[in-house]
């Protein structure tokens, strides 16, 4: 054992690593530490069970509403609750990047909450996404995660594209067909202008994920979807406005907007996945569609003994969730800089892409 103890000494001093210095599997890990922050609840049933965000969208500011929706469920339900960021190249968050690391979290998680957008992840985050939901892990899918994907010219992994028309049949339309029930098609109704109002399926109103729910409206627009193989939970009626209010528009049918289903891939086992075409940031200001929201997360881990009508969905700490837009975001904002209880969501000064 001494003999043991020189050598390592030997090698570590001959390398110059001290603790100013250290290994680089140590600054790896702080590395990847960057890119996720960390809610970890103390006490309700989620103690001991793990949720892992994966946001990283355009337009729909899913990098405040993730971090919003972590929050309560671990302070106010106990679940660990690691939200993981898309950054630029100083490390601040980037929405729509797809610089995303630490998805090694994903092998020990019981749920996954995705919203993301023509993602194009390195082979290291893909291959812990692709062993998640190959063990059937419990999915919470929003609104773009539909098209999470576009892995052209990537040969491993084009497959997961939302245009997939290449040699694995199965996977037509890539991740979004196979494993959420439906891909990207187009907006239906004018995005920005005509707002939403959410009417749950009459077959479906005693699904637990609809518990407690009541006037669901959003600020997001619709969505053309037919989700293959799903049970429809809520459909939308596209508006002729940004308001609850407003008169809806009686040109549009009512598509789903929210569904269930059992998927799989392949030769893996089946998991629970929820989908809703919706998610902005403002959307969560909706007490209605954020029960359901957080109904979905009990549902998808198969706990849907915890939800109860009652159940708190109150934010944790402030949110002020800034308009969903393409054209700007809060700028120079860091995951650490939402980290704790209090800390406001989001921070940072709105600045225009360029």
């Amino acid at each position: 054992m001494e003999r043991l103890i020189l050598l390592l000494s030997i090698v570590f001093f001959n390398v110059g690593f001290t603790p100013e210095n250290p290994p680089s599997f140590a600054k790896a890990q702080d590395d990847t530490a960057q890119y996720r922050i960390v809610y970890k609840g103390e006490k309700g049933p989620g103690v001991g069970k793990n949720i892992v965000f994966i946001t990283s969208d355009h337009e729909y500011r899913s990098e405040e509403s993730l971090p919003a929706l972590a929050r309560i469920l671990a302070k106010r339900y106990g679940f660990t609750c690691t939200v993981d960021f898309g950054l630029d190249n100083e490390g601040y968050i980037l929405p729509g990047s797809s610089n995303l690391k630490g998805l090694e979290v994903l092998d020990k998680a019981d749920l996954m909450v995705l919203f993301t957008r023509f993602s194009n992840f390195g082979d290291e985050e893909m291959r812990h996404f692709d062993k998640y939901i190959r063990r059937g892990g419990p999915i919470v899918a929003f609104r773009t995660s539909t098209h999470a994907f576009s892995n052209k010219g990537n040969t491993k992994w084009e497959h997961y594209s939302w245009d997939y028309k290449g040699e694995k049949s199965a996977w037509k339309d890539g991740f979004g067909e196979l494993v959420l029930g439906e891909t990207w098609v187009s907006h239906y109704g004018t995005n920005h202008k005509q707002a939403s109002k959410l009417i749950p399926e009459e077959a479906q109103k005693a699904h637990p994920i609809l518990r407690g729910v009541k006037d669901m409206s959003t600020q997001s627009g619709g969505y053309t979807a037919y989700p293959n193989g799903a049970t429809v939970i809520a459909r939308g009626q596209v508006l002729n406005g940004m308001t609850p209010e407003s008169e809806p528009d009686k040109t549009k049918e009512l598509l789903p907007v929210a569904w269930v289903r059992t998927y799989s891939v392949e030769s893996g086992s089946s998991g629970r996945a929820f989908v809703t075409t919706h998610g902005a940031s403002e959307d969560l200001l909706n007490e209605g569609f954020r029960r359901m929201a957080l109904n979905a997360a009990f549902w998808a881990m198969g706990m849907e003994k915890e939800i109860k009508a009652n159940n708190s969905i109150e934010f944790v700490g402030p949110y002020q969730p800034t308009t969903f837009n393409f054209n700007g975001y809060k700028a120079k904002v860091k995951p650490a800089d939402l980290a704790g209880w209090d800390s406001l969501i989001m921070p940072g000064e709105v600045v225009k892409n360029k």
